[in-house]
């Protein structure tokens, strides 16, 4: 097993060298995390059993022990059942089936955070005949639980709120959210339609919190496999039994007439490996080594004149996750600069990183206007060390000061 380990560490580093001789110091493991070599191992085992899963021959049956297998490594990870899995193409692809499955298009009303991921807050303001509200939060991100509470009416069909946020990497108290929802619940009549539904988006929380469906008391529950050291392209969307979706892909019988649409199993393959893993991480105790390094990051960044850091601290923040803002200057620029310095970093969602629109996210905890156009999100990884943590900052402070020249000179 030592030996793995030592090879493991150094195919890593391999991996994420820099094309020149600098090193490169990958900061934006949120977005996308390095695919683990052993994950890549499996997958390309998983690609020689190239049958149809569902075909009626021993090349499919072959290529469907193997998705069936991972389905319930996965559901072991959730502590679900294998049939309350259903795999996607992405956690976006996931986020769009449990809401649209959901929602028929009814005058239902439905509760979620103005925080939430773009393929959350996008998909609901394109099904037609629902009314969206959404629940407010405090400086940190943190849902208002009071608020919560005295919006939940007889009319709310779904509440959708995202386990940690993307960009600001705050822990919202699912379990207390979960209670609340099923005290209201209990309240009701039993015909099916009273009952609310609570969608949970948990891409950013693999990996670091506890992903026991049972202990989160939610209905449906979304992740991917590119947070995890694990391929792109897959995803997966929980599905508590007696939980009625309908399909968005239309076609075939596959995941149960909930997806359509031949699986991928060697992505399936590659994220239960993916999965499986995380139990070493947690032996290791990698991720109080994170949040050690995380810890180091933000005292040393928060001493640079001028930054202010966004969210949380400590216990309600995830351990790899470091948001800031610097005033008057803009995102887009500072990653042009960090990019300079072989710093691959980013400012909030990837899904939205093109926008030239400040953070929803931001705007919502209120960050003020000098600050909110300059937001940097650095987002550690298993191979991040306080020397890496010292160069960014370093870094920083002589691109700030750059940067604040520059733009001197052009007013």
């Amino acid at each position: 097993m030592a030996c793995q380990a030592v090879n493991f560490r150094v195919v890593f580093r391999r991996m994420l060298k820099h094309k020149g001789h600098r090193k490169f110091y990958y900061l934006d493991n949120a977005a996308a995390t390095p695919i683990d070599p052993r994950v890549l191992k499996s997958m390309t085992l998983a690609y020689k059993k190239y049958g149809n899963p569902s075909s009626f021959n021993n090349a499919g049956r072959l290529a469907r022990e193997e998705m069936e297998s991972a389905r319930l490594t996965i559901a072991r990870f959730l502590g679900a059942r294998p049939e309350e899995i259903v795999f996607t193409s992405s956690g976006s692809e996931a986020n769009n089936l449990a809401l649209r499955g959901v929602l028929n298009n009814e005058q239902r009303t439905v509760l979620t955070t103005p925080i939430e991921h773009p393929s959350v807050l996008e998909t609901l303001k394109r099904i037609k005949g629902i009314k969206v509200k959404y629940v407010p939060v405090d400086k940190e991100g943190l849902v208002e639980l009071d608020a919560f509470q005295n919006m939940l009416t007889a009319h709310c069909s779904l509440v959708s709120v995202m386990y940690a946020n993307n960009e600001i990497g705050t822990i919202q108290p699912i379990r207390q959210i979960s209670k609340t929802i099923r005290d209201f619940n209990q309240k009701l009549e039993t015909h099916e339609k009273s009952q609310v539904i609570f969608h949970v988006d948990a891409c950013q929380a693999v990996g670091f919190l506890n992903m026991n469906v049972q202990h989160l008391g939610a209905d449906l529950v979304t992740f991917n496999g590119s947070k995890i050291y694990g391929p792109r392209g897959v995803g997966v969307l929980y599905v508590r039994r007696g939980t009625k979706l309908r399909s968005l892909i239309l076609g075939g019988s596959q995941e149960r007439g909930l997806r359509a649409g031949t699986e991928n199993v060697p992505a399936i393959v590659g994220l239960a490996k993916a999965v499986a893993l995380l139990k070493e991480a947690r032996i290791k105790k990698q991720e109080l080594r994170i949040k050690f390094i995380r810890d180091y990051a933000i005292k040393k960044l928060e001493e640079i004149s001028g930054v202010i850091l966004n969210g949380p601290r400590k216990d309600k923040r995830l351990v790899n996750n470091i948001s800031i803002c610097v005033p008057n200057l803009e995102s887009e620029n500072l990653l042009l600069e960090l990019d300079k310095y072989s710093i691959s970093a980013g400012s909030g969602s990837a899904c939205a990183s093109h926008s030239v629109e400040p953070s929803h996210v931001l705007k919502a905890i209120g960050v003020p206007a000098k600050y909110i156009n300059g937001a940097l999100r650095f987002s550690l990884g298993r191979e991040t060390t306080k020397k890496d943590i010292d160069y960014l900052v370093k870094s920083l402070v002589k691109i700030i000061a750059e940067l604040t020249k520059r733009y001197a000179r052009l007013r």
